[in-house]
């Protein structure tokens, strides 16, 4: 008899498990909604979807709002897919994160307004105008030696980015060969100053003299600016003087992408 009752309490306790894990996945797979967006579909959770609201997708989910539904049973938006993941990246992140060179700010900004996510338009709006002020103004960094100021290079570039990625480069490699004087160059906002520079010795990278005299070549300076260009997808535009015959002799470097 004792037997008996024991496995009838087990079996109660396995149905009643078997219950709650049924409710737990059946309460997770509501949840989860998809979405067809232009062709494009989005599995996310209703939480995500419905975290601004008053917002089109929250009006969705919540019923306010009628929205058809394709052949699967899927919910249907007739908008751009591939401008929505960032959409919904905004919703699950609650920041504007766009990838690098990112160009559809208009477009994307037209999407946020109409999924009445305010504070995405305005986010978008802001970078928009960002842009649009840093491609009127061409950023340029000078290099140049504090002794004679005809000895020197220009880089220029509208992308301020990678005028900054350029500086940090060269300041970095400078300092990977100073081996503890750094007080042989300074920096400022567009600004590296060399105490001492060499003017052409073949073969010569950036080393310290028996006198502990920092010294470099405009030629590693050069190379050193071109190849991060290169990394970073951008081209040599054109040598704003050409007249020497050759880049390396060249006073200034224009790059764009």
């Amino acid at each position: 008899m004792e037997r008996k009752a024991s496995r009838r309490e087990n079996e109660c306790e396995e149905k009643t498990s078997n219950s709650e894990s049924s409710e737990l996945d059946k309460d997770y797979k509501t949840s989860l909604i998809t979405l067809n967006v232009g062709g494009y579909l989005y599995i996310t959770q209703k939480q995500t979807l419905t975290k601004y609201p008053d917002s089109f997708l929250e009006g969705i989910i919540n019923g306010r709002i009628m929205c058809p539904f394709d052949a699967d049973g899927h919910y249907f938006i007739d908008r751009d897919g591939l401008l929505f993941r960032h959409i919904l990246n905004f919703l699950r992140n609650g920041e504007l994160l766009l990838p690098e060179g990112f160009r559809e700010n208009q477009l994307l900004a037209q999407e946020a307004e109409f999924f009445q996510l305010k504070v995405l338009s305005e986010a978008v709006k802001s970078r928009w105008e960002k842009e649009q002020l840093a491609t009127r103004e061409t950023t340029f960094l000078e290099i140049t030696d504090s002794h004679d100021r005809s000895q020197g290079l220009r880089i220029f570039c509208n992308a301020p980015e990678f005028i900054a990625k350029i500086k940090s480069r060269i300041v970095l490699v400078s300092k990977s060969r100073l081996d503890g004087f750094p007080e042989e160059f300074s920096v400022s906002s567009n600004i590296i100053q060399f105490k001492y520079f060499i003017k052409s010795e073949n073969g010569t990278r950036l080393v310290l003299k028996e006198d502990n005299t920092f010294v470099c070549t405009l030629e590693t300076l050069k190379f050193e600016a071109i190849m991060t260009a290169l990394k970073c997808g951008f081209r040599l535009l054109t040598s704003l003087d050409c007249s020497r015959g050759s880049i390396v002799h060249s006073d200034a470097l224009h790059f764009i992408k």
